[in-house]
């Protein structure tokens, strides 16, 4: 075991946030009361504010996001195979918000993403982390994205099962293009396995992607990016993704990977309950332009936009989910809870956690974010009752 744990700061737990808006799963209140218990939520009420509370008129309070995708942040790799690194990739991204994380690694050799799982399982262990998502090896040579092509491998169920196996029962997801060799067996043994199986980086078509989804693929890996784009005679995968009831749809909302009408299309096609927002962030989130690794290729960062250095392909995001979450409200026009659902609320129940994360409610983690009422720039951040960053600006409310 690594025994590493996330750092927390400023106000201890067992305390009452008052006067705050609350994005809860039956709707938006102004002013009840969240009690905070240990690790836990302890309530919700209604009432004025009591002596000692924390004031947090004029703020608004959400579950903290649960990202299924992610890379990297802070200059780190989860993909680098070095448990220090994963740590401060991990922390960049809770500091903004995202205190459940599922790590990414990108296409290597098998028997390198096999140890770097091993790496990350034990993150897992010490509760830094969620899961592991595997993107990669086993995607379409002609949707590789940034993903080195020589190393690129069918989907032979049994390279398939010896990552997920290298997880130790911590594998959440696999991306993997159906239309390859072992694709749909692979798919249909991820599901027996309890694994979600992800369609992407594919050049399926329509009818295959259908197939993928009846062997039990759920989820689109980055809707829209490193796939075939609709046509009138040749719909692809897309379509059959976006108007299945049984897959949730990720979206990468940075304004680099989708245009604002693309999300606003999906989200009226999908609704929110099937929508993931998603950071696909590489090493660069969280820090400036310049040369990032992203497994074993090069990728700079120039206006915040992430490119390999070979070929100039796009290659994950910069993004951190807290800027998702403003970008839907301010840019998008959603609603503040279908944004919550988005962000936290879908997330949480495809990776089965729905029981004590993803929404705002009484015995479940005391997992939030503090949000300014008028940008929505995040203030705060409460993992498990602790407070990791902004817990010393709120004020206590004084005796009448």
């Amino acid at each position: 075991m690594t025994t590493a744990r996330i750092e927390s700061a400023g106000l201890p737990a067992g305390i009452a946030l008052a006067g705050a808006r609350l994005v809860l799963p039956g709707g938006v209140v102004e002013g009840d009361r969240l009690t905070v218990e240990g690790d836990r939520i302890a309530g919700i009420t209604g009432g004025a504010a009591r002596p000692g509370d924390l004031d947090l008129t004029g703020y608004t309070v959400v579950p903290g996001f649960v990202d299924l995708h992610v890379h990297g942040g802070g200059g780190a790799s989860y993909a680098s195979g070095i448990a220090e690194e994963a740590l401060r990739a991990a922390r960049v991204h809770l500091a903004h918000g995202t205190t459940t994380t599922v790590a990414s690694t990108v296409t290597g050799e098998i028997d390198e993403v096999a140890r770097q799982a091993g790496v990350l399982s034990e993150l897992v262990e010490d509760g830094v982390l969620a899961g592991i998502h595997f993107e990669g090896p086993f995607i379409s040579h002609n949707r590789c994205g940034a993903h080195r092509p020589d190393l690129l491998r069918d989907p032979d169920p049994a390279l398939v099962r010896k990552l997920v196996d290298a997880a130790r029962g911590h594998a959440k997801m696999v991306t993997l293009a159906p239309e390859l060799p072992g694709g749909l067996e692979s798919v249909r043994m991820l599901a027996d396995l309890g694994v979600i199986a992800a369609v992407g980086h594919t050049d399926s078509d329509y009818a295959k992607t259908l197939e993928a989804v009846d062997a039990g693929a759920t989820v689109a890996t980055h809707l829209f990016n490193a796939m075939p784009g609709i046509a009138h005679r040749a719909p692809g995968p897309i379509v059959a993704l976006l108007e299945d009831e049984r897959v949730t749809v990720e979206l990468i909302n940075d304004g680099v990977h989708l245009h604002p009408s693309v999300l606003d299309l999906a989200y009226r096609t999908a609704g929110a309950s099937r929508v993931a927002l998603i950071t696909d962030a590489m090493g660069a989130a969280g820090m400036g332009d310049g040369l990032y690794p992203l497994g074993p290729l090069q990728v700079e960062v120039k206006d915040g936009v992430a490119r390999l250095v070979e070929g100039g392909a796009i290659a994950g995001s910069t993004l951190t989910l807290d800027v998702a979450f403003k970008r839907s409200v301010t840019v998008n026009g959603l609603s503040l809870a279908d944004t919550v659902e988005s962000l936290s609320t879908v997330p949480a129940r495809l990776l089965g956690l729905a029981d004590s994360t993803g929404s705002l409610e009484a015995g479940k983690n005391a997992d939030l974010v503090v949000l300014d009422s008028d940008g929505y720039d995040l203030v705060a951040v409460m993992r498990r009752g602790e407070w990791i960053t902004g817990g010393d600006t709120f004020a206590a409310v004084r005796p009448a």
